[in-house]
Parts: structure tokens; C-alpha cells; sequence
């Protein structure tokens, strides 16, 4: 099987003035956690020698064990590398015999991969993440509002705080859901938004993905992994759950049913076992109960959806869809499209079902309208931002086009739809050619690019071949929006595994980590 779409984002890196080589990485790897060879009796200390330029996850810049990691460092430090390893290969042979594989679009092999998964777990204490958790609420919450607004009367684009061309032209705006009311003003059920860590150890928000975010599959196969893996960390710690997350999804779609009824018939709806997320569209239906159908399973019949069943028809009430605006409703968007329901448009606009999310989220996690956030909860909440953007140009402007032109080799930057980790350029690891080839594109198209400045991602200690060295991560937390907003404490922890890399894309050779919050 195969799973996790290809929407990711390739972290940024360190700044110009800390760009390093790979090399330079694993020296600072080996230095920053003693290994040089797997485990070796000499090599299993965890304390730093040198500090690096980046926040460490578990040792702070005086060499010290930071206090929410040491009960785990403890344990770590007398676990013997053998069982590591062994514990890392039963992992993989458990993953792959359970389908838990990705492929990547545009391979000509066509392979199925493992997506590489770390028995280190990243931890975060409660007191941080209670943090995280009330800017999340209060970021989805004005991305929800956005949306409600630039579909009905659009004030923050009358009041010139949104330029209205970035909003109405763009590809990602849907004119057909002008006026049309949702339940409970949510467009965007289910939001995936990726926070990394930089500086001194502060969040920043890297992107908001409010199409049909992925990964939650992982997040939760990851914990089921961990414990039994290792059953004892789960004595010695106090891990939030996280594994009730099917229920608090269905739950969550129930309450934005055409009706709310507790009852409300709910299936996911999936473009069919060809998918790169398909394992995850299948997890996600058997775990919350409920059908996993396609296109050809539903059918509209007096303004109403229904379910082809070996009973008969069945209405249906709330589509959580993993197929893009785009292949929906061959009556209303592309008439080639054999994935989606012909006269969906016309019963969704009519209120009688919910998609999950809402048609036209896209135009909300558009990468030129990211800089625009913290305007957004200024404006609709009256609140100062509690998670910071990472400060971006936007390319349309002339201003901050001739400054990326000019510092090119300090820069990311990103296409404005870009998705996977693709279309990217990471200036202090671009060659003079490629920074040359990409100042070509930007001027050709400035207004399909936007740039940041690099940052030197968080890292945390990661189980690889020379033992245990600082790989670094990201954080995708996933925000439920109902009748309120919710979300397991945690989410999916991405990691950069190859030496010196920057990438946590599973496309890229990236892997993934448990996420524990202590709740004490």
C-alpha cells in the first residue's frame, strides 16, 4: 500500500553566516553526542563538548541534559546499541508487513518506500506545548474566519490589509463557493500546520496546510510502534495519548453534519488505491468506523448524496475528502475527472452534505498569502500573533524582488504552489549554477515565488548508522475544527535522517519520530 501525499515543505537551513557541509554536520554530530561508532563503551556520553549552531532538542548549550529529556537520557544511556538496532530492524519489518509505505510520484521505478522510522523519540513538556497548543487554536481560527470572509463579504480585502488580486485571482479561489454557508463557519476541518524550531528555541510557523493535510496515519502508527517496542518507557513516563485522534476526528465531522446529528452518516472518500496516500485514506476509515469509498460509490439523487450499498442506498452526510478541488464534480470543475461525484457542487451548495474540508481551502495555505496570517489575527481576533511567521518576501513586490535577486545564495525560496519539497531553492547549498538557473525562473514569473531567509532548524538525537547523533525535525500538529476546536496532544515529528541534511521530506529521505508530550 502506499500513503502520505507528497504537500511537504523542505525545512529550511542554517543561515548564511552558520551554512555547513555535511561534514561539518556529522563532526558536529559525533562531537555534540560522542559517537563515532555505533555505541561503542567510550562513545555513549550524552553530554555536548562543543555547542553547535543550532538549538539542541535534548542538551542545552551548557552541556547539560535538558530536564523533560533526563529521565530518557538515562535510560538510553544504559540501553545497549544491539538492542537499538534490532529494535529499529523489527520496526521496519513491521511497517512493511503492516503496507506502511509511500511511492513517490514521477519515480520511473515506481517502487513502494518505507518510510524511515526513528526510535528515539522527540519530546516536548506540557508546560511548552499547552503553548503551542492556544497559538494553534487562535491561528486556525483566523485562517476559518478568513475563509468565511473572502467568500462572503470580504472585509479584509475591502480594508487593504489582503491585496483583493492575491485572493480573487488566485488558483486556488473557488468563485463558485461565493455566498455559500458552511456549518459553523468551518472551512477547514482538519488543519496541518508545520511549526520548527530556531534561534534560541523559539516556534515559528513554516506553513499551514488546509487542503487535505497528511500524516496523521504515521503520528498515530508511530506511538503504536513505540510502545511496543519499548513497553517500559511508557511506565517510566507520563505520554499523553494520542491514539484516541480517529475518535475526535469522527466526533469532529459529526458536529459540522448538515444536520449535527450524532448519527450522521460519515465516509472518506479517496482517488483509489493509485493514491500516494491511499494506506492512510484506509486507516483512517477503518479506524473512525466508517466507509472508504470513491467516486463511483456515491451518487446524487433529489439534491441529496447517497451511498451505493448491498442494502440499497444510503444517504450520506459528511464527506471527508482526499481528492483535490479540482477532480470533485466533473459537472462544475474538470469534465475529464473520474475520481469525483457528478452534482456534488450543486447538493453541497444546496447544505445538504459536508465536505470536509470545505471546496476552496486552498487559497488559505497559498505560500503568498502565509505572510498575511498575522495580519489575519490581528484583524478578525484582535489579538497579538502567538506564533511568529518565518519573515517572508514576496517576489511580487519590487522591493523584495531585487533584494532575493541580489542575496539569492542566503535564501530559500519556494514556488508560490509548490508541494513535496520540489521547485526549491536552498541558497547556501545551491551550486553557483543552480542559484544562476533559479534567478533565471524568478524573472521570468516573480510572482509565482516567494523567499525566506534560512534558518537553523532544531535537532534532536536520532538513531542512525555511526549511532546516535542530532538529525534536524519539524513538527506537524493536527487542529480539529467542529463545533470547537481540538487536538491530541502531539503530531507527526519529521526528520532530516542523511548527514548534513536539511530535507524531512519522505520523498527526500526523510523519516519520522514518535512525539511525546509529558503530561508530568
Amino acid at each position: 500500500m502506499v500513503a502520505f501525499e507528497q504537500q511537504q515543505t523542505i525545512a529550511p537551513g542554517p543561515s548564511a553566516q552558520q551554512a555547513s557541509t555535511p561534514r561539518d554536520e556529522l563532526k558536529a554530530a559525533r562531537s555534540a553526542y560522542g559517537v563515532d561508532s555505533a555505541f561503542s563503551s567510550q562513545q555513549q556520553s550524552l553530554h555536548r563538548q562543543e555547542a553547535p549552531p543550532f538549538y539542541d532538542e535534548m542538551t542545552g548549550r551548557d552541556g547539560m541534559i535538558r530536564p523533560h529529556y533526563q529521565d530518557y537520557a538515562q535510560w538510553l544511556h544504559h540501553t545497549p546499541g544491539e538492542r537499538m538496532a534490532r529494535k529499529r530492524q523489527e520496526a521496519d519489518a513491521l511497517f512493511r508487513r503492516s503496507g506502511i509505505t509511500f511511492a513517490v510520484y514521477g519515480d520511473e521505478a515506481g517502487a513502494e518506500r518505507l518510510i524511515p522510522f526513528d526510535v528515539i523519540p522527540r519530546i516536548i513538556p506540557l508546560e511548552e506545548w499547552q503553548k503551542l497548543a492556544t497559538g494553534l487554536r487562535q491561528r486556525v481560527k483566523a485562517l476559518n474566519t478568513f475563509l468565511h470572509d473572502i467568500y462572503h463579504e470580504q472585509a479584509i480585502l475591502k480594508a487593504g490589509l489582503v491585496p483583493a488580486r492575491q485572493v480573487l485571482g488566485n488558483t486556488q479561489y473557488r468563485e463558485e463557493m461565493r455566498g455559500v454557508n458552511v456549518p459553523n463557519d468551518i472551512y477547514a476541518h482538519i488543519a496541518g500546520v508545520d511549526l520548527v524550531r530556531a534561534g534560541a528555541g523559539e516556534f515559528y510557523v513554516l506553513e499551514d496546510n488546509l487542503r487535505v493535510p497528511s500524516g496523521v496515519s504515521y503520528m498515530i502508527e508511530n506511538r503504536k510502534m513505540m510502545m511496543r517496542l519499548f513497553p517500559e518507557l511508557f511506565v517510566r513516563h507520563r505520554v499523553a495519548p494520542l491514539e484516541h485522534y480517529p475518535d475526535l476526528l469522527l466526533d469532529t465531522l459529526r458536529t459540522v453534519a448538515p444536520k449535527h446529528s450524532p448519527d450522521a452518516t460519515v465516509v472518506v472518500l479517496t482517488p483509489g488505491s493509485f493514491n500516494s496516500a491511499y494506506f492512510e485514506h484506509a486507516f483512517l476509515a477503518q479506524q473512525m468506523g466508517v466507509e472508504l469509498v470513491e467516486g463511483q460509490d456515491l451518487f446524487v439523487s433529489n439534491q441529496h448524496i447517497f451511498m451505493r450499498t448491498t442494502q440499497g442506498p444510503q444517504r450520506v452526510d459528511v464527506i471527508y475528502r482526499r481528492v483535490d478541488d479540482d477532480f470533485l464534480d466533473p459537472l462544475a470543475f474538470r469534465p475529464d475527472s473520474v475520481l469525483g461525484v457528478p452534482g456534488l457542487l450543486s447538493v453541497y451548495r444546496a447544505g445538504n452534505v459536508t465536505l470536509a474540508n470545505a471546496i476552496g481551502t486552498g487559497v488559505a495555505d497559498d505560500k503568498s498569502i502565509y505572510p498575511y496570517v498575522p495580519d489575519m489575527i490581528h484583524f478578525y481576533l484582535g489579538e497579538e500573533p502567538l506564533l511568529n511567521n518565518v519573515p517572508t518576501y514576496l517576489l511580487r513586490k519590487p522591493d523584495d524582488l531585487a533584494y532575493t535577486l541580489e542575496h539569492l545564495a542566503e535564501l530559500v525560496v519556494k514556488e508560490v504552489h509548490g508541494a513535496g519539497g520540489y521547485g526549491m531553492l536552498i541558497g547556501p547549498a545551491a551550486t553557483k549554477a543552480e542559484i544562476a538557473a533559479f534567478r533565471t525562473r524568478i524573472r521570468a514569473a516573480p510572482e509565482k515565488y516567494i523567499a525566506q531567509p534560512t534558518l537553523a532548524l532544531s535537532a534532536c538525537p536520532t538513531f542512525v548508522e555511526s549511532g546516535i547523533a542530532p538529525r534536524h525535525i519539524d513538527l506537524r500538529p493536527f487542529v480539529l475544527s467542529g463545533d470547537t476546536i481540538r487536538f491530541v496532544a502531539g503530531g507527526l515529528t519529521r526528520v532530516a535522517l542523511k548527514e548534513g541534511s536539511l530535507v524531512v521530506n519522505s520523498s527526500q529521505g526523510g523519516g519520522t519520530k514518535d512525539t511525546w508530550v509529558l503530561e508530568g
